[in-house]
């Protein structure tokens, strides 16, 4: 439900911009131990070659994955996240960019996916603060926090500036589910019981073979008589 919905204001947010705008829409989802930052960058159709250009720097028409990536670094280091006042680093996942002409008829979005690693931190409140400050000419900001996957992290609340280029996220970061503590100690438990079980049997096994050697004499001399 969660990814039908993002790919739903995904497509309402490609449909709804401008065509001399650069719509820049940034999707964050918060872990106990990381952050996931996903970007979609749109260029209207007024923008598309300044963007292609931006990417095509040896000019010969096509994108290549060097200057894929050369690009998609570049708009990660225009990229600020930080944790409770302290910045964190986000580094670059995945990529997916549209060839040229997508881009000419204003339908081209490049996908971003970020990864940044989180301090180890206490239980209770905090704030996670994301700033884009990627072409800022001509470009449209969209900024909005993810439902958290963890039942560890409740999202509190979300603040934008005016346009959009920062938005700052308090969340509560709890213990971990009792559910899951409980699985897995009764994971243990079964493991252990098994365990038992089987050197039990195998002792088991082992008595009623030495039994059955030892009385083996006895029935071949009855035999014999």
């Amino acid at each position: 439900m969660l990814a039908l919905t993002t790919a739903i204001v995904a497509v309402a947010e490609v449909s709804a911009h401008r065509r001399d705008e650069y719509l820049q829409a940034a999707r964050i989802a918060i872990d106990p131990g990381g952050v996931q930052l996903e970007l979609d960058l749109t260029p209207g159709i007024a923008l598309a070659e300044a963007i292609i250009a931006d990417i095509d720097r040896n000019r010969d028409g096509s994108l290549s994955q060097d200057e894929q990536r050369a690009y998609a670094g570049l708009v990660v280091t225009a990229l600020t996240l930080e944790v409770d006042g302290s910045p964190v680093r986000a580094h670059l996942a995945a990529t997916s960019f549209p060839d040229a002409e997508a881009m000419r008829r204003g339908e081209g979005t490049i996908r971003l996916q970020s990864t940044a690693t989180l301090p180890r931190l206490s239980m209770g409140p905090h704030q996670l603060l994301f700033r884009n400050s990627h072409h800022p000419v001509s470009s449209v900001y969209l900024a909005n926090a993810l439902v958290p996957r963890s039942d560890a992290v409740a999202v509190t609340g979300q603040r934008r500036d005016g346009d959009q280029t920062q938005l700052t996220i308090d969340y509560v970061l709890g213990p971990a589910p009792a559910t899951s503590t409980a699985a897995w100690l009764l994971g243990g438990i079964a493991a252990a019981m098994v365990m038992v079980l089987g050197i039990r049997r195998s002792r088991s096994v082992g008595c009623r073979r030495e039994k059955s050697v030892a009385a083996a004499p006895a029935r071949r001399s009855a035999v014999s008589s």
